[in-house]
C-alpha cells in the first residue's frame, strides 16, 4: 500500500505546481516541501499563495520554497509565468482547475472550464517543456478527475459555450486533461526524451472545487462527516497522494493513470488505474493536440505520436 511515506527523499528537485494556495496543490507543495524539494507555487492570487508558502514554510524545514503569478484564464499570465521560472524543471504538476463554474469565457474567448483545466496547462507545458527536457527523469503529472468517465469529446466543438450542464462542461476538460496527458507521453517517447508524462485523480476531495457544486455536495464534502459521507470523500492530503505517487513512485511510468483503490475510486489509498476508453484513442488525442496547438499559440517540438 502507498502511502505518504513513500515519497522518498526530494532534496535537489524543483517542483512547479498550478494552484498550490489550496487544496490538492497545497498538499502536494506541502508535502514535497517536507521531501526536500525546491517548490514554486503557480497561483492567481499573490495574498493567497503568500499565506500558502507562510504555511509551508512554517512546517518546517525543507526546500526552498517560492511564487510565481499565474492565472490560466489568460494566455499573456502563462507567458509571463513561464518567462519567471528559472532554470530546469524536475517536475510539474498541472492541478489548479475549477469545477461547475456559471458560463462564461476566458480573456481569450474559451470556454472557461476548457480554458483554465486544459488549454492553460497544455500552453504552460508547452513554454516549459525545455525545462523539463533538460533533467533526466523529468515528470509532468495532469490532475483529472473521474468526472471524465461520464463525457465525451468533440474538439470540432471543445470551445462552445458551457451549455445548460456545467459537470459536462467539466467533465470535457477533465477528458481532455486525460488526453493531452497521453498525446504528451507518446511524443515524449517517440523522442526519446527522458521526460515522462502521466496522470492522477483525487477521488472525493474535500477542496475549495466544490464551490460552485449543489448544496447536498457541498454538504457532504463538509471536514466532518458521518457513515456513508465518509466513503464519498477524503481529506486533501489523502486525496493528493494518487498526485504525488505519480509525480514521486520511482516505479512509475509515462502513459500511467493513478486513482484511489477504494470502492468507486473515491477514497484509499494510491493505485494504477485507467481512464475511460476514450483517452487512449490516438486519433482522437492527435485532433485534440492540434486542435488545442492552434488556440492557444503553443507549438511543441516533438515528433508525431507512434
Amino acid at each position: 500500500m502507498w502511502t505518504a511515506d513513500d515519497i522518498g527523499d526530494q532534496r535537489g528537485r524543483t517542483a512547479l505546481i498550478t494552484g498550490a494556495n489550496t487544496g490538492l496543490g497545497f498538499q502536494t507543495a506541502r508535502m514535497l516541501h517536507a521531501a526536500g524539494a525546491d517548490v514554486v507555487l503557480a497561483c492567481r492570487d499573490p495574498q493567497r499563495a503568500a499565506a500558502a508558502v507562510a504555511a509551508i514554510e512554517a512546517g518546517g524545514p525543507g526546500g526552498t520554497v517560492c511564487t510565481v503569478a499565474l492565472d490560466l484564464a489568460s494566455l499573456a499570465s502563462v507567458r509571463e509565468a513561464a518567462e519567471q521560472v528559472d532554470g530546469p524543471l524536475d517536475l510539474l504538476v498541472c492541478n489548479a482547475g475549477v469545477m461547475l463554474a456559471p458560463p462564461g469565457r476566458t480573456e481569450d474567448g474559451f470556454e472557461l472550464h476548457m480554458g483554465i483545466n486544459h488549454l492553460g496547462h497544455f500552453a504552460l507545458t508547452g513554454l516549459l517543456l525545455d525545462r523539463l527536457l533538460a533533467v533526466a527523469g523529468s515528470r509532468v503529472v495532469v490532475v483529472a478527475s473521474l468526472g471524465s468517465w461520464a463525457s465525451r469529446l468533440d474538439v470540432a466543438r471543445m470551445n462552445r459555450d458551457r451549455g445548460r450542464s456545467g459537470l459536462l462542461a467539466y467533465g470535457r476538460s477533465k477528458l481532455a486533461n486525460l488526453l493531452f496527458a497521453q498525446g504528451l507521453h507518446h511524443r515524449l517517447h517517440a523522442a526519446g526524451s527522458g521526460t515522462s508524462a502521466l496522470a492522477a485523480h483525487p477521488g472525493g476531495a474535500r477542496t475549495d472545487i466544490v464551490r460552485y457544486s449543489p448544496r447536498l455536495t457541498r454538504r457532504a464534502a463538509r471536514p466532518v462527516q458521518p457513515g456513508w459521507r465518509r466513503a464519498l470523500f477524503q481529506e486533501p492530503e489523502l486525496a493528493a497522494w494518487s498526485v504525488l505517487r505519480a509525480a514521486t513512485d520511482p516505479a512509475a511510468r509515462g502513459g500511467e493513470f493513478y486513482g484511489p483503490g477504494g470502492r468507486f475510486g473515491l477514497t484509499g489509498p494510491p493505485v494504477l488505474t485507467r481512464a475511460t476508453p476514450q483517452v487512449y484513442d490516438g486519433d482522437l488525442q492527435d485532433r485534440l493536440w492540434a486542435a488545442s496547438e492552434e488556440l492557444t499559440g503553443v507549438r511543441y517540438h516533438l515528433p508525431a505520436r507512434v
